[in-house]
């Protein structure tokens, strides 16, 4: 009864804000700026009549996801019914439903928490209708459900992982903390067969699923990533480039772009660096840690990345819920700036956006706190991931007995018999 109760308050606070969210998409409601739906009707809508004759959108250089899309973006066909566009929002709905009611139920057992559902709760209407508006819900909820999969079946947790990978590439970044031993190798395993099989699949059934990998290498530098904020403040001084849309987001074209975007590389391969180096000095691995490393390591990429598109910030919100539905999780402060984070994003986009594409105070001060949270997330988890897990220095005694760590009295020796 007690449990019942419990899950009555939050599944009310969802129905609500999910109401809003359902009203905005389907324009009962709207917010200022540009419309958000007009990739659902326009973009998706135009790749779903492409896919159904048999190949991917080849000469649409905004096409930049792995062939496991094509499903994401044909799943209004299940739908026929209704509209594209109604199909698309019914079916985030459905997604955004799925991963809520799966982490209130697992919050109410041993070791777990629902503040892992609350998480989810308010980081989703937090962006606006952009999280119904894209198909990045979709693959947040194979994210979540993955994670919370994981502990008890690890190959489970491989395959969606895998799944994951050839929906929109990140998540592959979910087995980077699986424990070593067994459950490594039957994740990875199974993680590798699931991609390699799909991606057979997808190549013999449908020409050129390999065509993202040309038209992603070709971006430049988005104008919201942390590269951009860079000539949000050089164009107030002066600087001679323009901002145009360019490869399906707006980005910063000009002297000096390609040297930022090169910059923007170069921190992702120090972030892979970083996450290699610690899945070798890791060795205290806790019911947490893979939820917390895939939590930590796309915040890495994603900071990292030439391009941080709204949408992006459902995935941190979908791993922060992860993690803080274990009790064990030390990563409370970096959700909490995750939240900080989308809350700011809605403001930059939709709401004020003219103010971000025109370079004024108002959008540079918008991008200048929400990549500086970011940051501050992406420092801190990094940062509580390696204390939690790599072993802290030691020292041997003397006599070549049991390590000693050197925070140890200084007396602790003489003492012993």
């Amino acid at each position: 009864m007690a449990g019942a109760r419990g899950t009555r308050f939050p599944a009310l606070v969802w129905a609500l804000t999910r109401a809003a969210l359902l009203l905005c998409v389907f324009k009962v409601v709207t917010l200022p700026g540009p419309d958000v739906t007009s990739d659902v009707s326009v973009i998706y809508q135009g790749w779903y009549e492409i896919l159904k004759t048999g190949t991917f959108p080849l000469d649409d250089v905004t096409w930049q996801y792995p062939p496991a899309a094509a499903l994401a973006i044909g799943s209004p066909a299940v739908l026929p019914f209704l509209g594209y566009a109604s199909a698309f929002f019914v079916l985030a709905f459905l997604c955004d439903a799925l991963v809520f009611g799966l982490l209130l139920r697992a919050g109410g057992r041993a070791g777990r928490s629902r503040r892992g559902a609350w998480v989810w709760l308010a980081g989703v209407p937090l962006l606006g209708p952009t999280s119904y508006a894209r198909y990045d819900l979709m693959v947040t909820a194979v994210a979540v459900v993955a994670l919370l999969a994981g502990a008890r079946r690890p190959r489970l947790m491989g395959a969606l992982a895998g799944f994951g990978a050839l929906l929109k590439v990140w998540p592959v970044l979910l087995l980077v903390g699986t424990p070593r031993g067994r459950a490594t190798r039957g994740s990875w395993a199974a993680a590798a067969v699931t991609a390699v099989g799909l991606l057979a699949l997808g190549s013999a059934v449908m020409p050129g699923a390999l065509a993202f990998l040309t038209f992603q290498r070709d971006r430049g530098t988005e104008i919201e990533s942390l590269g951009g904020l860079v000539f949000q403040v050089a164009r107030r001084f002066g600087w001679e480039g323009e901002v145009l849309l360019n490869y399906g987001s707006v980005e910063f074209l000009g002297p000096y772009v390609e040297l930022v975007s090169r910059a923007a590389l170069g921190l992702s391969v120090l972030a892979l660096c970083w996450l290699l180096v610690w899945r070798l000095r890791a060795r205290e691995f806790t019911a947490s840690t893979p939820c917390d490393a895939a939590f930590a390591a796309v915040l890495l990429f994603t900071t990292t990345s030439r391009v941080i598109s709204p949408q992006y910030m459902l995935w941190l919100v979908g791993l922060a819920a992860a993690c803080l539905a274990l009790r064990a999780s030390r990563m409370g402060m970096p959700a909490l700036l995750v939240l900080a984070a989308t809350a700011v994003t809605l403001a930059e986009f939709p709401i004020l956006f003219s103010h971000v594409v025109l370079g004024g105070p108002v959008g540079i001060l918008l991008l200048a706190v929400r990549n500086g949270l970011l940051v501050a997330a992406t420092l801190i988890a990094c940062r509580r991931l390696w204390r939690r897990t790599v072993p802290g220095p030691r020292e041997r005694r003397p006599d070549g007995g049991a390590a000693v760590s050197p925070a140890a009295p200084a007396d602790s020796r003489a003492s012993a018999p």
